[in-house]
């Protein structure tokens, strides 16, 4: 019988696992070289999530302003890996810290190389650190859903640098750091139910609500995706990086990451079949756009629970958060919010979904596929489970919103860094004043013939001004003309 190979031991004499001119750090890792390939695999995956979101919210957005979600799926990227390697690392998962924070001992990426990494000891640093920097773009890049169609690109970047470092390292350090007071309290959160979703839901909403309404809020118009088949595409790179997000949080290649794999399609799954039933009820159609949002209710509910639970009980609180949220659908009219992508009802009500489901159906049989990990839910008989759950999400969504809010009006009134673009950009769309690039949709609508951009009094949502609005047909107005003209054709 083979004999596995020792696990790596971390020596606070070489933190940084050694002088690569002196020993062969490669050498603690000899026979367990596949954990950390698989591993930054895995990390890969969990990038796709990143433009996945972007192009989600693009199509979800009005074709006017569709290249400014895409275009900061990118700058999240930019700005959440300087903000990982400068001091975001070492604030989530420094070795050293009290209850509530890290400290800066891996400063600029200070000692993070070859030494065993306090999430597992199979990864090296580099490795762990690379993983959970996606998750931190990953959780950014739902924030800035909170600016659609009506905040700046600049104040928008730095407040993405800043809710990094006050609200998600903070809440990470918490819910994943051995020294952390939610880690040591109990709460379970096996790939980001708090940090990533409840943290960047409830931060979105607090985005929508600082910034404010957009004037045509209540034309009906504004609440329809431009392109269903971009939307589609977003949600599926969403979909298939998440098999990362989740596969990937066991940190390591074992029997509780592959159920973890299974817990992600089969929530996700179950949250589509969900969403449509209860669109079909409500309205005897079926959505394109409700089979995505249901797919990532599911997938934002396993979330917290992958490693918990088993693929019954996965399925059911995919399908029960998918449910639940489709419930909220009149929330932003309840909050009187603008949020138009739905950033708080996915994932800051998914999220607390899937925190609060976690506590029921956490079992130790699961938790145990690592070889390490016993936890145990209310299924198991531990109905305490319940109660830290829900204080974990009272305490992560406390945070992340009064943080959020703070942050964003410190910036709304510094000269030069106001959130919201003006009244006459909003019309005419963000990705004209703000991209040198040609737009989603038909440029010549905003340049005259020498390629100058046309002005407000010249143009309204493609419309020249100077032609009487109540004599242009509405779009829907159009369809119903064009409706009546085939049947009258059919029938002669």
């Amino acid at each position: 019988m083979a004999t596995a190979p020792p696990i790596p031991e971390f020596n606070s004499s070489i933190p940084n696992g050694g002088n690569p001119q002196e020993i062969d750090v490669n050498a603690p890792y000899v026979g367990l070289e596949w954990e950390y390939v698989y591993q930054v695999i895995l990390g890969c995956l969990v990038f796709l999530i990143v433009p996945g979101i972007g192009l989600l919210y693009g199509g979800m957005s009005r074709r006017k302003s569709a290249l400014a979600m895409i275009f900061q799926a990118f700058t999240v990227m930019a700005v959440c890996s300087f903000q990982w390697a400068f001091w975001g690392f070492s604030l989530a998962f420094s070795r050293t810290g009290g209850p509530f924070i890290g400290d800066l001992s891996n400063f600029g990426m200070k000692n993070v190389m070859a030494a065993p990494s306090w999430g597992s000891a199979v990864l090296p640093d580099i490795v762990f650190c690379f993983y959970e920097l996606m998750f931190c773009a990953c959780a950014t890049m739902i924030v800035v859903g909170g600016s659609f169609e009506r905040g700046r690109i600049v104040p928008s970047i730095i407040f993405g640098f800043f809710w990094a470092t006050v609200c998600y390292c903070p809440i990470s350090y918490w819910t994943w750091n051995a020294n952390g007071w939610l880690f040591t309290f109990g709460a379970l959160d096996f790939a980001g139910g708090g940090p990533v979703h409840i943290s960047s839901g409830t931060a979105g909403l607090a985005y929508a609500l600082v910034l404010g309404r957009r004037k045509q809020y209540h034309e009906k118009h504004i609440y329809k995706p431009h392109n269903v088949t971009i939307v589609f595409l977003g949600t599926t790179l969403i979909w298939f990086g998440w098999f990362g997000f989740n596969g990937g949080s066991a940190l390591n290649a074992s029997i509780r990451g592959m159920i973890a794999v299974w817990n992600t399609n089969f929530a996700a799954s179950c949250g589509v079949a969900g969403w449509v039933m209860m669109d079909y009820i409500k309205k005897r159609k079926f959505s394109v756009i409700g089979a995505c949002e249901g797919a990532i209710a599911g997938l934002v509910g396993i979330t917290p629970a992958a490693g918990y639970v088993s693929v019954w009980c996965g399925a059911a609180i995919g399908f029960l958060t998918a449910v639940i949220v489709n419930l909220f659908e009149n929330v932003n009219e309840w909050l009187k919010v603008d949020d138009g992508l739905e950033v708080f009802k996915l994932h800051g009500i998914g999220g607390m979904c899937g925190a609060f489901l976690t506590g029921v159906f956490a079992t130790a049989s699961v938790s145990s596929l690592d070889g390490a990990t016993i936890v145990h839910g209310a299924i198991d008989g531990d109905g305490v489970q319940i109660a830290r759950q829900l204080a974990e999400i009272a305490a992560i969504a406390g945070w992340s919103f009064t943080l959020s809010a703070i942050m964003l009006v410190i910036l709304k009134y510094i000269p030069g860094l106001h959130l919201r673009v003006t009244d006459e950009v909003e019309i005419i769309g963000l990705d004209i004043d703000q991209f040198s690039d040609e737009q989603v949709g038909e440029w010549s609508l905003f340049a005259d013939e020498t390629g100058h951009r046309r002005s407000i009094e010249q143009i309204t949502h493609g419309v020249e001004a100077s032609t009487p609005v109540a004599a242009t047909p509405h779009a829907d107005d159009k369809l119903e003309m064009q409706t009546s003209e085939a049947k009258e054709a059919i029938s002669t």
